[in-house]
């Protein structure tokens, strides 16, 4: 444990069980749409897949995390065809 507040001292710290679960899920979501889009030749498809997998790389907020995974999720079902 001592390692642990060593981290935490430095500004260090794990992110929550719901970020996890967020940054999964998006990250999950974010393939789907890759695949289909470059299956399809649909490239927003394929864009939008890749930003959901790539944003939770930058977002350290569990708040902001889940906010903007709900808005590129909406831009994929305004895209579908």
């Amino acid at each position: 444990m001592d390692s642990l507040t060593a981290l935490q001292s430095m500004g260090l710290t794990l992110p929550s069980p719901a970020y996890i679960f967020g940054a999964i899920v998006f990250g999950l979501v974010g393939f789907v749409a890759y695949r289909r889009g470059k299956t399809s030749g649909r490239k927003p498809t394929l864009w939008l897949g890749v930003a959901l997998m790539v944003y939770p790389y930058g977002v350290s907020s569990t708040l902001w995390l889940y906010i903007l995974g709900l808005g590129l999720c909406a831009g994929l079902y305004l895209d579908r065809a």
